[in-house]
């Protein structure tokens, strides 16, 4: 009888983990749902997942959680990295240990887990590991700086994987959606904002203005109208999984499509002028202040 090849997801107390681990089990895979808060996954549990205690910044809950699935079935078949959170603002104003947070989670974190699993999927000539990028992997937008750069890093990473892990029949696939539709996270992203001091104050009013209209519904926007469900990644995701020969990426959505196709084409100076400044809020020069007054 053949060991079920089981799947381990992280960021599972809410979006696209949650999804996946829900649709996943759905379709009859052996799911390991994790989230740093395991009260957060009662209902996965008893949906039939298996929870477990996963911080990715901490190499000793890693290292459990690994060879608790190791221990009862030999490996980790399939690893997607979903766990992660975005630090809003602008790139001058975040302080060192906001910046090394964001990096320890989104990066650092998923690093360190794939390198955990990677010995027994070598071992046994198969496995999957699925990173959850974005849109903003391959551009940039204000006020999102660093957490851009983290997904841009998943994007490198994944790329020097995937040519690294091909010959020991692992394989390595970026996921990239578009907007995604939670409340959560468009909420946590707004509250990361700060003060950043009056240049800035006009711009973060109007990033909030965007975040709550894309998330809240407060009014139509391009990006809100062709926001997508944590199940529509979900549901690619296990295309991927049941997938022999799934593709390096794999953008999910209309706007994840059409922007990524933009960005191939377009000189910086026309992606820049007219698609991120139309769509997305940019800082501008106050138009006058006192002469001797802080900024």
């Amino acid at each position: 009888m053949t060991t079920p090849s089981p799947v381990l997801i992280t960021g599972c107390s809410s979006g696209i983990g949650r999804a996946t681990a829900l649709r996943l089990n759905r379709a009859g895979h052996l799911v390991y749902a994790t989230a740093r808060r395991p009260e957060t996954l009662a209902d996965l549990a008893t949906a039939g997942i298996r929870t477990l205690r996963l911080d990715v910044t901490d190499e000793e809950s890693m290292r459990a959680v690994v060879g608790t699935v190791e221990a009862e079935h030999g490996r980790v078949g399939t690893l997607v990295n979903s766990a992660g959170y975005a630090l809003s603002g602008v790139v001058e104003a975040a302080g060192p240990e906001e910046i090394r947070r964001q990096f320890e989670t989104n990066v650092f974190g998923l690093v360190r887990l794939t390198q955990l699993v990677l010995p027994a999927m070598r071992a046994a000539g198969s496995g999957t590991v699925v990173n959850i990028s974005s849109i903003f992997g391959r551009y940039a937008v204000p006020g999102s700086g660093y957490y851009n750069a983290t997904k841009h890093a998943v994007e490198a990473l994944s790329d020097a994987l995937r040519l690294e892990t091909a010959a020991f029949g692992v394989r390595v696939v970026l996921v990239e959606p578009g907007p995604v539709r939670s409340t959560e996270f468009g909420t946590t992203y707004v509250a990361n904002l700060g003060d950043a001091g009056r240049d800035y104050e006009e711009f973060n009013r109007q990033t909030t203005d965007y975040f709550d209209a894309i998330y809240g519904g407060t009014r139509r926007t391009l990006a809100g109208t062709f926001a997508i469900d944590a199940d529509d990644v979900a549901k690619r995701i296990e295309k991927i999984v049941r997938s022999r020969h799934p593709r390096a990426r794999h953008p999910v959505g209309f706007l994840a499509h059409s922007t990524l196709a933009l960005r191939r084409l377009a000189p910086d100076v026309v992606f820049d002028n007219l698609f991120v400044r139309r769509l997305f809020p940019v800082p501008r020069r106050p138009r006058s202040r006192t002469q001797g007054e802080p900024r």
